[in-house]
This record gives C-alpha cells, structure tokens and sequence, in this order.
C-alpha cells in the first residue's frame, strides 16, 4: 500500500492528451410525488440543474482531479452547448486547445433527468457522422506537432465520429516512434482500429461482443473460442489471450463489474483483481475513472498490476457517488488506508 501511495503522489507530474469523443453531460434533479395524467409517467419536480463533462472531457476531468496535466483533442459543434461545455472545462484547468469546432455537427448531450438518486430518463442529442477530411487532417496536424509535449495518449471511442482507423494507424506508429504509452477505452465495433497499443481496457460485455465481431470478419481461425454460447469465466480468459495476441497489445485490462477487474500481459502472466466498492449508486463514468488512473500509473513508473490495483480502487470510490463523477489524490489515498 505504501508503495501505491507513492506512485499517486507522483500524479501530477504526468501529461496526457486524451482523444476522442466529447460528451456534455446534463442532469436535471428533483423529487416525485405523482404520476402524470396524461401518461402513466413520473412527474418530476425539477429543482437543480448541473452540467460536467463527459466522455472523452470526462477523462481530461478524471486526469486534472488526480492532479496531473490533461489536454484534450476532439470536436464540438457551434452550439450553445459547445461554448458551455469549453468553459466548464477551462474552470477544471483542462487544456482546451486541441478541441476543434465543426459547424454541421451538434455537441453531443446526455441529459439525465434523476428523482432523487433514482434515474427517470435520459435524453441524448448527437450526431455521429464521421469527420471531414479536412478537420481530420487538422487533428492529425496537432498530433504530430505537440506529441513531444505528453507522457501518453488516451484514446477515449464512443463511435460518435472522432476516431477512425486512419487517423489511429498515424497515432500508433507516431507514439510508438516517440516511445509514448499510448491507452484504448474501445468501441466494440472498432477493435480491428487498436492494434499495437499500449494497453486497452474494455467491460466483460465489450470484449465478449469485440471476439464474436473479429471471429466473423477473420478468415484465418485465429480464434479458437466458441462464441455461440454465453462466455463463461475461463470463455473471458481466452477471449482476452486471444485479443491480446490479435492486436499485438502490451496488456490488456478487462472491467467485470462487482466481480473487479483482470489484467492480461503479453508475458502470459494474468492477475484477478476484487472488487473494492462499498457501496453502488452510479456507474456512470467508471470505465473513465479506470483508464484515467490506469495511465497515469504507467506514466509514472508503476507496473502494470500496481497502475491496475490503483485504477480498481479509484472506481470503487466513483461508482459510490451519483452521476458522472471524479476522485482526487486525497481522497484515493485514503481509500487505500
């Protein structure tokens, strides 16, 4: 535990960029006390509105609480949302200067609309087409000019346009090149895109549906698993050897909800890690916690068993709070006792 304690301590002298898809997240909250006599729905009394940045922003939010440098690189649209979004980031001390605005796309919301800790409905406003030629090549620009300016590189994928495979064959070979750690939070459907980075960190529901879409789309019967079937324990074992060798990744982390965590090497070696949740509100924003404290751990000198048992207390402490949200140094210290 002492030795966890110091490498969080040593956070803050870690710089990241996170790329990917930005997501503004709203939550309307209020109480309820009858049902509405046009549906049979909940009228919800609303009281308070507040905004956080989510998606990709929210890894940039996740890296700024725990102390280090975050720079973002994505896309927002020219809307009201777009403006409101950039400054709530500028007030985290996030670096904004790689975030791009394009005029024909709307900045992507999700408005939780929440009964005490109890959600009623989400609402989402997005457009998910893929970027311009020209406005990727600016991205790509940015990445070749300012990679000497970070320690490592999130890849943040929630398919809304950002991330295509282009532009990660560039951003692959240019980190690995410059000796960066570079870390997927994959899109299941894009798994073919992620090939030799640094590490990925997909949810069991994830890896399981990423297998079943490589094995149709692969000819050489590479993969030996059956996924006719529901993936047992040993079915994730193998599913994620076989990624893993697939992709020519260093490691790969799978999340598996109340059952913790597992760490993968391309040494062969695996590690089971527990849960260490108290208590359950929201798991919104976990899987962004994860990579987030993963990363800075590996930016810092941690193995990575030691970044991942960090990571994995980091969660517990964020899917105990409601909503989308963060922890700090501070308070992951403590948690390790």
């Amino acid at each position: 535990m002492k030795n966890l304690k110091n490498i969080i301590q040593r956070f803050n002298k870690a710089r990241v960029l996170v790329i990917g898809d930005l997501i503004f997240d709203e939550y309307i909250w209020g109480t309820v006390d009858r049902i509405s006599p046009e549906a049979p729905v909940p009228v919800v009394w609303a009281n308070k509105r507040t905004y956080i940045p989510g998606g990709a922003a929210n890894v940039a939010n996740n890296i700024r609480s725990l102390g280090a440098n975050a720079c973002l690189l994505g896309v927002v649209g020219e809307d009201k949302n777009g403006e409101t979004l950039l400054s709530e980031l500028r007030k985290r001390g996030i670096n904004t200067r790689g975030v791009f605005i394009e005029s024909n796309r709307l900045t992507t919301v999700k408005t939780r609309i929440l009964a005490g800790h109890q959600q009623v409905v989400r609402v989402d406003w997005e457009h998910t087409h893929s970027l311009s030629n020209d406005l990727n090549q600016r991205i790509a620009k940015f990445i070749r000019k300012n990679i000497d300016d970070f320690d490592a590189v999130i890849i943040e994928d929630y398919g809304k346009g950002v991330i295509n495979q282009g532009l990660l064959e560039e951003l692959t070979l240019l980190a690995r090149k410059n000796k960066k750690i570079i870390t997927v939070d994959p899109k299941e459907e894009h798994f073919q895109y992620y090939r030799n980075v640094t590490s990925i960190t997909p949810n069991r529901r994830e890896l399981e549906n990423a297998v079943r879409n490589l094995k149709i789309k692969d000819t050489t019967n590479r993969f030996k698993i059956n996924t006719d079937r529901l993936f047992t324990d040993k079915d994730i074992d193998l599913a994620a050897g076989e990624i893993l060798k697939y992709l020519g990744l260093d490691s790969i982390l799978v999340t598996l909800g109340e059952h913790g965590m597992k760490l993968f090497e391309k040494s062969g070696r695996s590690v089971h890690i527990p849960t260490v949740a108290q208590e359950v509100f929201d798991v919104s924003g976990a899987g962004d916690t994860v990579i987030s404290t993963f990363t800075l751990g590996l930016c810092v000198g941690a193995s990575k068993s030691e970044a991942a048992h960090i990571a994995n207390y980091a969660a517990g402490i964020v899917v105990g709070k409601v909503g989308t949200a963060t922890t700090d140094r501070k308070e992951l210290i403590e948690r390790l006792g």
